[in-house]
């Protein structure tokens, strides 16, 4: 095997797939990316069981051939040369050698024939999404997924798909995020959990190369498949039943408040500084004017704050955790939020303004 490529769409290449090489592999062809030099096109795999990464690009093929490689190593390696071509080759035994214009390195590696068999996912349902909707909606729902194993379903996305519509769901039980997206080429009714890290890492590629397109997503039993131009992703799925969530989500509200993004994230950022010495629990209390919060006396202080806004309805109170209405205002894509509150011991419901596309739901605490 050997082949010449630009340093650049290498480097991209293996920054990509390196993203489903694991930390703790036990088996040490796992920290590996296969190579495979075929006809023009150089090809990259990485997987760690759960999830696989694969990535080509457009090469000149010396001679066809495949091999694994040390992933970060390589990575590491192809990110401190300049931008110019490069030269790999394989030389006896599982060895490559890099060549640039200045400089010359070997790498060993592991035969290909150790590399697990990256499963081909079987169409059972399937639809197509852009690329722009889907890294829109993987930021505002996916941080809201558990990061505890103990209930497995809740560590995964929830998707549904119904019509021309795909809902994604995720929650960790103490807030709750949907995001509803137009799709094309559904094929029926699906449901299925897919897990938050293949979500997340879905959503670095789509972010870090700024992806356009249509992403085409294929859907079996236990296992999806997302491609998007020369990335293709494969991962299995969580099995079980998503809980029925709308039950959760209010019908009914008795106030609407509406707030600069900006302000509120800035005043909940100077009232956090007191709020985390006891469990970012903040008081919101809404009056005719707008939104008063403070927090409760702690070890360093008392914090409060008081924000205009646009008031519909009752006024109300209800406590929240601070850090939730951050996470939900940093990724919220609008400038301007709506909250609705019930009753004191209901979930209070964020949304941007005059959009219903999205929503999100914080559970509230004791007051």
């Amino acid at each position: 095997m050997r082949f010449v490529c630009s340093q650049k769409d290498l480097a991209n290449a293996l920054s990509i797939t390196n993203r489903a090489v694991g930390a703790n592999n036990t088996l040490p062809v796992l920290n590996n990316v296969l190579v495979k030099a075929e006809s023009k096109k150089l090809y990259f795999t990485t997987t760690n069981l759960e999830i696989a990464i694969s990535c080509w690009i457009e090469a000149d093929i010396k001679n066809e051939g495949e091999i694994t490689i040390p992933s970060k190593l390589l990575t590491s390696y192809i990110n401190y040369l300049k931008n110019e071509k490069v030269d790999i080759g394989l030389e006896s035994g599982e060895t490559i050698l890099i060549k640039t214009s200045d400089s010359k390195s070997k790498i060993k590696g592991i035969p290909a024939s150790e590399f697990p068999t990256i499963p081909v996912v079987e169409k059972e349902g399937g639809f197509t999404v852009s690329a722009h909707d889907m890294r829109s909606a993987i930021a505002q729902v996916a941080f809201a997924a558990s990061l505890s194993s103990t209930r497995p379903i809740l560590t995964g996305v929830y998707f549904h798909v119904s019509g021309d519509k795909l809902k994604m769901v995720a929650t960790d039980s103490y807030r709750l995020a949907e995001k509803t997206l137009k799709i094309k080429d559904p094929t029926g009714e699906i449901s299925c959990i897919v897990p938050a890290k293949t979500i997340l890492e879905l959503g670095a590629i789509l972010m870090g190369g700024k992806e356009e397109g249509d992403i085409e997503v294929v859907i079996s039993k236990n296992q999806i498949f997302f491609s998007l131009n020369k990335i293709k992703i494969t991962s299995r799925l969580i099995e079980g039943q998503f809980p029925n969530y709308q039950q959760v989500i209010p019908k009914a509200t008795k106030t609407t408040l509406r707030l600069d993004v900006g302000e509120l994230s800035l005043a909940l950022k100077r009232i956090n500084l007191f709020a985390k010495e006891n469990n970012n629990k903040i008081l919101l209390k809404v009056d005719r004017n707008g939104l008063n919060i403070t927090t409760d006396t702690t070890q360093y202080g008392v914090g409060e704050v008081e924000l205009k806004g646009k008031v519909e309805g009752e006024t109300n109170e209800i406590a929240l955790n601070s850090q939730f209405m951050l996470d939900v205002l940093g990724n919220l894509d609008s400038t301007e939020v709506q909250i609705k509150l019930g009753e004191k011991v209901n979930p209070a419901i964020f949304q941007p303004s005059g959009k219903e596309d999205y929503v999100h739901i914080i559970m509230p605490l004791k007051i």
